[in-house]
């Protein structure tokens, strides 16, 4: 799909890879909306980006519907979806005090994996209002991790979550494709975004010294970049494709 001249929503967009990603498409000739908490950054991001900003908690339902019709209408219509909302804890299935407590497993299961289905089914209804270009409605992007597949001690609950994310993508991308709608999720390794920016370059390089390479950690925009290459090449679908130089957790 081109992007010149397409409606995208990034989830998230207020803050790093998100925005990197909004930033790179509206660069690329798309117009953006900017959905991400009351809180963040996100209006003064989408002002930057020319687009919308609509406030929402992701693991509220009404919120994401209204948030997502008010995009769709400001924006005119909706090709490229791209969601990062999401986090974990650190909590072992059982320790000294006990059993990992259920309500934290299922809220992170919450925030993570249920939260992006929201919003994949209801992105997937307007882009199946779309004329097809080239047989195709729309892209979907959503965001996994590395953990999903080799969760480190701890991890338990961000790990299941994020497996959820890559099972369900391909399945999803089955149920869409007659409709011309691709699903694809980005499974990053440790990105310098958010909490992980500021850290010292020694307990970075500790990170990630399992690397093959580089031995760093990822930048916003190499996220925002497969975003693109992602949207702009139609025989990519149905996967989970990994952005992590070669990583591969280590269990703590």
């Amino acid at each position: 799909m081109e992007i010149d001249g397409k409606k995208a929503v990034i989830v998230g967009g207020a803050s790093g890879m998100a925005r990197a990603s909004a930033e790179i498409l509206k660069g690329r000739g798309a117009s953006v909306a900017i959905l991400d908490l009351p809180t963040s950054a996100g209006a003064e991001v989408a002002e930057s980006l020319g687009g919308s900003f609509h406030p929402l908690d992701v693991t509220d339902e009404e919120q994401v519907a209204a948030a997502l019709a008010d995009a769709v209408g400001a924006l005119g219509g909706l090709h490229i979806a791209v969601n990062t909302a999401g986090g974990g804890i650190a909590k072992r299935t059982l320790t000294k005090e006990g059993p990992h407590p259920l309500a934290d497993f299922r809220r992170v299961v919450e925030l993570n994996l249920i939260a992006t289905f929201n919003l994949n089914r209801l992105q997937a209804e307007y882009m199946s209002a779309n004329e097809p270009e080239d047989g195709e409605r729309g892209v979907i992007v959503d965001t996994a991790s590395i953990a999903a597949f080799e969760g480190q001690i701890g991890q338990v609950a961000y790990s299941a979550a994020k497996a959820g994310i890559a099972g369900m993508v391909f399945t999803m991308a089955r149920d869409l494709g007659n409709l011309g709608i691709r699903v694809l999720a980005i499974a990053p390794s440790l990105f310098s975004t958010g909490i992980t920016a500021g850290i010292p370059d020694e307990f970075a390089d500790a990170l990630t010294k399992d690397a093959a390479f580089p031995k760093r950690m990822g930048r916003p925009e190499e996220y925002g970049r497969l975003v693109a290459a992602i949207v702009e090449n139609p025989m990519l679908n149905a996967s989970t494709i990994r952005l992590d130089a070669g990583q591969r957790f280590a269990p703590r």
